[in-house]
């Protein structure tokens, strides 16, 4: 069988997107390393309770820490079982005397839901979160610096009202703080078990006269407690809740990407990627800047998104255990990797965004004042204008007819003389300058980043 290098790879996760932090949980040798933690907590809890030694504790954990993921597989190799494979290792490089104490009482899954329910848990909350408050810690300072900063506001991609950039910035404060608070709530809730090859307790009840007792203390070695039922395997739900919400973040970290990349096209050119002196945006097109940071999230959620269908159709297992989520499962964890990805990415792309404030005024007044229709109307009908909404749709078809300022042709028009003395000077001061017309914009936008801040200890 030939070598193969880093580019023999067939999964984009181990040549472009690596990461060091989450292959210290996610990989195939973070795997192993979490299920010799499980076989390791079950001897500890056996010489707890009597049934074997200190020294046989102490040969259990040095074998361990020799066991290597390349002789597991060579194992499985032979004897064509994952968890048989990893228990010969074990016993493999053990006295006579503790090799009965290796694995005792334990089928496949009391080793495998708890060591994935220990390292998903794990990269959760000591990679994923991180990375996802280094980004909300970004994105709450580009929010405060930027919360007086008027923007147009669009919905259905035209211009509507006017906001603030740091208002629009401030929604993503708020939707992804409240993902980290979800995924630091449903990670620490991720159970275990270790009730058997039914979750009968079949086994462990030959030895205990409390079965259930034995289980939670070998889960509270790794930090877990049991679920209130279990099969051979955990009930998925806790886990498929998880990743839901691993997804949502995802979908959060797109639409603020897909915000920013268009902000960044030609003709609105409100925001950017910076641009690094060598960088090139295109084989043949020197001038072009994409924003490749930003595609580049969107790209990965379109991988994310459709993984959680793996993990539904997975909540469906025959009786107390069938293997059709054997392969599927294995998938998971490149879930949390595009994630982080993305979030680190996010992170450096967001932190030099650039903001072109000329730009932000262009825009803003491209439309000659059109903005202000929705004012004008809310207080000629204050006024008691008889049809206050049609009358200023008119006026506004006017002004584009005659590509002239809405005020001038407000200001010029009879019927809304007397209504126009009667407007204070604020109401007045907003037909002439849109940008007064922000509502709280600034105020929110300013409380949402503190409220997270502090929220988070930011």
């Amino acid at each position: 069988m030939k070598a193969c290098d880093q580019f023999d790879s067939l999964s984009p996760l181990d040549y472009r997107y690596w990461d060091e932090e989450v292959a210290t949980y996610l990989s195939e040798n973070g795997f192993t390393r979490y299920k010799l933690l499980v076989e390791l907590a079950l001897v500890r809890v056996l010489n707890r309770r009597g049934i074997c030694s200190d020294t046989v504790v102490k040969e259990i954990e040095s074998a361990c820490g020799q066991i290597k993921t390349s002789e597991v597989y060579e194992e499985e190799e032979r004897i064509r079982h994952d968890i048989r494979a990893l228990v010969n290792c074990i016993r493999a490089k053990v006295s006579e005397s503790a090799k009965p104490y290796v694995h005792m009482t334990a089928t496949s899954y009391d080793i495998i839901d708890p060591a994935n329910a220990a390292r998903y848990k794990d990269v959760v909350q000591k990679v994923l979160i991180p990375s996802l408050m280094r980004l909300e810690g970004v994105l709450i300072t580009t929010t405060l610096r930027e919360a007086e900063t008027v923007q147009i506001g669009r919905t259905h991609g035209q211009h509507a009202v006017p906001i603030t950039f740091g208002f629009a910035l401030a929604e993503y404060v708020s939707r992804l703080g409240g993902s980290i608070e979800t995924l630091r709530s449903l990670a620490s809730e991720l159970p275990g078990k270790f009730s058997g090859a039914v979750g009968a307790y079949n086994a462990s009840s030959l030895f205990f006269d409390d079965p259930e007792g034995f289980e939670a203390e070998v889960l509270a070695e790794l930090g877990l407690t049991p679920a209130e039922h279990s099969t051979q395997i955990v009930p998925p739900e806790a886990l498929t809740r998880l990743f839901c919400e691993v997804a949502i973040t995802a979908g959060i970290l797109a639409n603020l990407s897909d915000d920013m990349r268009n902000l960044q096209r030609t003709e609105i050119g409100e925001v950017g990627e910076a641009f690094e002196a060598d960088q090139v945006g295109s084989s043949t097109m020197p001038q072009k800047r994409n924003p490749i940071n930003f595609e580049n999230a969107k790209s990965c959620w379109k991988i994310v998104a459709p993984r959680i269908v793996t993990l539904f159709m997975d909540q469906i297992s025959e009786h107390q255990r069938d293997l059709t989520n054997s392969a599927s499962a294995r998938t998971y964890g490149e879930v949390v990797a595009y994630v982080v990805s993305t979030a680190k990415r996010l992170t450096r792309t967001m932190r030099k965004l650039t903001v072109d404030h000329t730009n932000l005024k262009r825009n803003l007044a491209m439309q000659k004042g059109l903005v202000v229709a929705e004012p004008l109307y809310i207080i000629l009908a204050a006024m008691g204008h008889p049809d206050a909404h049609e009358k200023v749709r008119t006026l506004t078809l006017q002004a584009q007819r005659e590509d002239r300022p809405l005020e001038e042709v407000v200001i010029r028009d009879e019927e809304l003389k007397d209504y126009l003395k009667k407007m204070t000077p604020y109401q007045r001061e907003i037909l002439s300058n849109p940008s007064l017309y922000t509502g709280i914009a600034a105020k929110k936008a300013k409380a949402i980043a503190e409220r997270w801040r502090q929220k988070l200890g930011l």
